[in-house]
């Protein structure tokens, strides 16, 4: 069978689709990839075939607003879903054109959270299943704050929808008038869910309390199958291995794709609190250039490591949040610190707070002092007793991947009888 797997965003987004696309093509099966141009030699890396998808990446994270986007939704609701929403609008023709060729002749058709409604035009267009990768709750659902009631936070998910929806609906109904389909008269997450297409929840459900047994109506369309991760080794690995090795357990520093404002003053913060908790540091840079500033004796930066092998050495994880990294620290079974700045961190952030394996804060509050207050709490082992008790909960990897690409062919076996 023809699989295509569209993914725009960072490597973290695109990673849990690659490791079903490989798991796919280990199977037999025809598969191509849509990704960021600055993401189709990882992906070919990894055996698959890539193709360009909608703009490059890097330059999209170097923006301020995704860098600080919560901070400014607080400030200027209004501008910033404005420039959120005007992302996809200018690349929707070119979305849809990459799209549109790619999955001619194909079985099945999947997409993760950005550019889903013109992925799922193409899918109607084709009369193939669509495959929704999700990697938090995107759909409402009243489990996201629970400091507020869950009528009122589904509520406020369900506007969110229908604001991008006001604000999208017209080019998309300029794509679906060119491929011949109906005028769309309610938002994409209705007519997807209409159409009985998965929707994979690429977590445990263990971390959402409560949200299985709220979705239980929906009969299996959204399926939670654990994080999806490739786990990958790099260059690094050894040597970090070696150094985690000749002293206690350190503390992880992981900055994830976005690049952090300032690094020396992120790199001087690291240094000051743990000299002040008498810890290690290991600093795992992501889309952070430290260039060459100098850390102290006990600090080490280093590039892109595996996490699935550092973190379980580690006593504790400081990162920014985002979906694979706390999956990673959730397996690891080891606490951590979510210094959150955009999108889906601060939601995992809460659900840290709420297992008591963890907890979080806002990266632009966040001071040397803060993160040694923060870095004593979790340090308490009681929070590791915790950490370690759920790490035991959640899914394997490789059974992860499985159950997602069983869910795969099963979809698109369905629509070959």
């Amino acid at each position: 069978m023809r699989f295509v797997l569209a993914c725009w965003g960072s490597r973290g987004d695109v990673e849990p689709s690659l490791a079903v696309a490989c798991e796919l093509s280990r199977r037999g099966h025809d598969v191509r990839m849509a990704v960021p141009p600055d993401l189709v030699r990882f992906v070919e890396a990894a055996g698959v075939a890539g193709v360009p998808y909608g703009p490059a990446v890097e330059a999209f994270l170097n923006e301020d607003f995704v860098r600080n986007l919560w901070s400014k939704f607080f400030r200027n609701p209004v501008g910033l879903l404005r420039e959120l929403y005007g992302m996809p609008i200018r690349h929707w023709d070119e979305v849809n054109a990459t799209l549109l060729s790619l999955a001619d002749g194909a079985d099945l058709l999947s997409t993760a959270i950005n550019f889903e409604p013109a992925a799922a035009n193409i899918a109607e267009y084709y009369n193939i299943p669509l495959i929704s990768m999700h990697h938090f709750p995107l759909r409402p659902n009243g489990q996201i704050l629970q400091s507020l009631p869950s009528p009122l936070v589904r509520t406020g998910s369900t506007l969110s929808e229908w604001m991008f929806w006001r604000a999208t609906r017209k080019t998309e109904n300029t794509q679906r008038h060119a491929l011949g389909l109906p005028t769309a008269t309610r938002r994409s997450p209705r007519r997807i869910a209409e159409h009985r297409w998965l929707e994979i929840q690429g977590y445990d459900a263990v971390c959402v309390p409560g949200l299985a047994v709220e979705w239980a109506k929906w009969n299996g369309q959204r399926p939670f199958v654990g994080p999806l991760t490739m786990q990958l080794s790099t260059e690094s690995d050894r040597e970090v291995a070696e150094w985690i090795g000749a002293g206690p357990p350190p503390i992880c520093f992981a900055t994830g794709s976005i690049p952090v404002e300032s690094p020396a003053e992120t790199l001087a913060m690291i240094a000051t609190a743990c000299a002040q908790l008498g810890q290690r540091g290991l600093v795992c840079a992501g889309g952070t250039d430290y260039g060459d500033i100098r850390p102290p004796d006990d600090i080490k930066v280093v590039g892109p490591v595996n996490y699935a092998e550092v973190f379980p050495a580690c006593r504790a994880i400081v990162h920014h949040g985002g979906s694979g990294t706390t999956a990673a620290s959730l397996r690891a079974g080891v606490p951590a610190l979510i210094l959150w700045s955009s999108a889906d961190q601060p939601f995992w952030g809460n659900q840290l707070k709420r297992l008591r394996v963890g907890t979080a804060r806002s990266l632009t509050a966040t001071t040397a002092q803060t993160m040694v207050a923060d870095l004593r709490q979790i340090l308490d082992p009681e929070y590791a007793v915790r950490a370690q008790h759920l790490a035991t909960q959640l899914t394997k990897p490789a059974d992860s991947i499985s159950r997602a690409t069983d869910l795969f062919e099963d979809a698109a076996r369905r629509k070959a009888r």
